[in-house]
């Protein structure tokens, strides 16, 4: 039986990898059913400040047809209570490098009060669509 019955992780999942595919595997490998929230172009727009390279319609195709993930959202907001709010899991799975942050410290207490627990996962190393970016503009 696996620990949690649903598990939620967030991404963009721009030029989708193998770091992608690892932290959806190593997530659904700890949750009966994982919802995976595919960030909007518009989202990614307000925190990033530029358009992902693949449309937010292909990524979310490309997630949907993960062995790994057994549902799909829009991701609309980065607010992660707000999302809770409309799906109710009880495991949210994040990268590690977030862990201790002002912003994660808060979510980790809020989400205490209503009995999630999140689950950081190390990223894989050498790895990550701005890498990927960042090589491919340098051509």
């Amino acid at each position: 039986m696996k620990k949690y019955k649903i598990g939620y992780t967030t991404g963009v999942f721009d030029m989708f990898h193998i770091g992608h595919l690892n932290i959806l595997r190593r997530a659904k490998e700890q949750c009966e059913h994982l919802i995976v929230g595919v960030s909007t172009d518009e989202v990614v727009e307000t925190y990033k400040h530029h358009r992902p390279v693949i449309p937010f319609k292909d990524r979310l195709a490309i997630v949907e047809a993960c062995r790994y993930v057994d549902e799909v959202v829009p991701q609309e907001s980065m607010d992660k209570m707000e999302a809770w709010e409309k799906i109710h899991f009880d495991a949210m799975f994040h990268g590690s490098e977030w862990k201790g942050t002002d912003l994660y410290n808060s979510y980790e207490e809020k989400f205490s009060k209503v009995g999630v627990k999140i689950v950081y996962l190390t990223p894989t190393a050498g790895i990550s669509s701005t890498m990927l970016r960042e090589h491919n503009e340098k051509k």
